[in-house]
This record gives C-alpha cells, structure tokens and sequence, in this order.
C-alpha cells in the first residue's frame, strides 16, 4: 500500500481539511496494531483472588513491607534492595543478588498488576504467590513461614498493619499469616503503574486524528515502529497496551547457568506451578468461584517449553538495564544486535518459526532505538 503521512491519511478518514501527502514510513494499514497498544493506563483491576486488592489500608502496609528488612533472615535486606524504584524496581544486576547469588535477571515491578503469570518462567500463577516466594527462598531473603509470621505477631507496628489490613490481629497459623504479608505486598505492587509516554500521546492523537499531534512524533521513531510491525514482526510477541502477550517464547537466548546446569525456564515453572499450595487451584485464592484459575487449570507442559521465558513488557525499558532472563544484554542496542544476528541453531526445532535475524542496518537500528525509547516516559 502506498505510504502516506498518518495525519493526511485520517484528515481524509474523519472528512477533514484537504493535506498534502507527505511520504512517511506508516500506512493505514499500521492503524489498527497502533491503537491496539492502547489506551494507557489501562484501568486498574482488583485481584479476586486477593481479599485485600485494591484496598487502601493493605497498599499502605504493603508499601511499608516492602522496605521492611525485618522480614529477612538476619534482617539483611528488604524487597526494595533488589527492587528499586529509580531502577524501575529492577537491580541494575546481570542477576539477582540475594543473600545467595541467583541465576536469573531481576525484573522490574512496573505494571506487574496486568500479567497473568509471574516469574521469568511462570511458575506462580498471581502476584502474592510471587510476592511469598523471595520471602522463604533461602537464597533471596532467606525467611520461613514461622520466621515471618512471628515477625509480624512480635512487632506492635506490624501487628496494628496487619489488623488495618485485614480486619483481624494475625492469628496462630503461621502459613496463613505469611500468605496475609504477600497478600499485603501483592496490592502494593498492583499500584505500580508507569507513566504515560511519547509513543501514548502519538497513539492517542492517532485515535483523536490530532494532526498536529502525530505530526509531533518524531520521524525515526516512525520508522522504528514501522519496523517494529513490519519486517520485525516484533507486534507479534510485544503485543497489546503492556508490549507483551503474556507468555513464553525461545529467543535463542543460552539457558546454560554453569557447567552442567541449565536452566529450563517455562518446563521447569509449569512442574513447580502446578506443584505449589499457593497457586490458584489451592485453598489460599480467596475467589471462591475458582474462575480466576482457569489458565491454571488447562496449562500443559510440552517439550517445547523447555528453555522458553516471558515475553517482558516494553514499558519503561531505559531503568531495567540489562536485558534478558540472564541479564547478558548490557544495552539495548546489545538486544537489537542479538536479533539482528540471530542464530536461528539455537532454536527449538518446533519453536519459534516467526524468528529470523533481522539483518537490521546501523539506520534501522538507530530507529527502533528511537522507538523503544518513546516506550519511556518522557523526561
């Protein structure tokens, strides 16, 4: 189809003033996947399987958990040690350092609200199941049910947070007081939610037919997210307001953590969800109708699953430094060169055949750079 200037293109849509075509990298056909990305922020969403989800008292005391290091072993570190606001709540690690060293990329926290599974490989299926899990992991903060459940009950300003949270002093089940304080994290987190940016006002202008606003967006981010639905096919997996479907994908990334060991990724999650008391199948999802476990319920483990990991969002990209499951993309131009030059050998035999290298020129780089970077909020 022959490229026009998006603004000319919808004068002539909406029946407005007669504009002179100006070339451009977009076509009315790119429309429709533009406002799919769209509108942002997306309307925020309780968790049924969460009693306290969005309710201010629970966010509050989330929010004060989270910088809390009484909850660790040793009171060594808090959440927010590996997850820092002014990273995006990332690290800035290649990987997680706990009170061990891990093997996997800290992921930032920013609209953690909207996923479906949790985890790098999926393997809790909702956010206060991810939330307990670095809690009692004696390689993160190294605490125990019993350990945080008697930190809550042995500290006046913990048990008055737990009483405003839930309505009750935490009682003798120490499980089910543990569970509370993810609970208590989860609706924190569900507020976390990042700023509009460039790319939204240009996607919002497009809806509206503003020609004056997508005439704002810079041209090589234009042809960046041309690229981005084009050729790249990027949209594919990127997809939706988040830039992320959801799931799970192997993008020839190595999943070798040391000499003999590997990392299975979504395999390995899907055994270690289905495995677990705290998934939504299990007796601590407070929707009593079950229908929020219905992803749960039919997940399959194939062999193709093996060395696949989630799609990340594209939000918010420039904080979360470096890149990947392993952390081995230092920048993103680092992550473009990796897909640019991809091994397709390094691919599941029945996996992703939408991948190709891209053979992308230093221009087209340069552009999806600048793409990605309206994907930030602005600054």
């Amino acid at each position: 189809m022959k490229r026009t200037l998006l603004a000319a293109v919808l004068a002539l849509l909406l029946g407005g003033a007669q504009a002179e075509p100006v070339p451009s990298p977009l076509s009315n056909d790119d429309i429709p996947r533009i406002l799919a990305f769209g509108p942002w922020p997306p309307p925020p969403v309780r968790d049924p399987s969460n009693r306290v989800s969005g309710q201010p008292a629970a966010i509050a005391w989330g929010a004060a958990l989270f910088t809390d290091a009484r909850l660790a072993r040793g009171q060594a570190l808090a959440c927010a040690s590996c997850h820092q606001p002014q990273r995006g709540f990332s690290d800035g690690q290649p990987v997680a350092q706990g009170l061990e060293r891990g093997t996997r990329n800290t992921s930032g926290l920013m609209d953690i609200g909207q996923q479906r599974w949790f985890g790098w490989d999926g393997a809790n299926d909702n956010l206060w199941a991810q939330s307990l899990r670095p809690l009692i992991d004696p390689r993160e903060m190294g605490g125990s049910l019993a350990s945080v459940a008697t930190t809550v009950r042995e500290h006046a300003d913990l048990r008055d947070g737990y009483r405003r949270a839930f309505g009750t002093a935490p009682g003798g089940d120490d499980e089910r007081v543990a569970v509370d304080v993810a609970k208590a994290l989860a609706a924190y987190q569900e507020t976390l939610v990042s700023a509009r940016t460039p790319f939204d006002d240009f996607r919002d202008t497009l809806q509206r037919g503003d020609r004056a606003g997508i005439a704002a967006y810079p041209l090589p981010a234009q042809r960046g997210l041309a690229l981005f639905l084009g050729r790249g096919r990027c949209y594919v997996c990127h997809a939706g307001p988040a830039f992320s479907n959801g799931e799970f994908h192997d993008v020839g990334v190595p999943f070798f953590v040391a000499k003999g060991q590997v990392d299975a990724g979504r395999h390995a999650g899907i055994s270690g969800l289905k495995a677990s008391r705290y998934n939504l199948l299990g007796s601590f999802n407070d929707d009593a109708t079950r229908a929020s476990a219905t992803s749960t319920r039919h997940v399959v483990q194939e062999h193709r699953h093996f060395g696949e990991f989630k799609v990340p969002s594209l939000r918010n990209l420039a904080a979360t430094a470096p890149y990947m499951h392993n952390g081995s993309q230092r920048t993103l131009r680092e992550v473009l060169r990796h897909y640019s030059e991809l091994d397709e050998n390094r691919l599941h035999a029945d996996g992703e055949s939408i991948l190709v290298p891209l053979r992308l020129t230093p221009g087209e780089t340069d552009d999806l750079l600048a793409f990605l970077d309206s994907l930030n909020p602005a600054r």
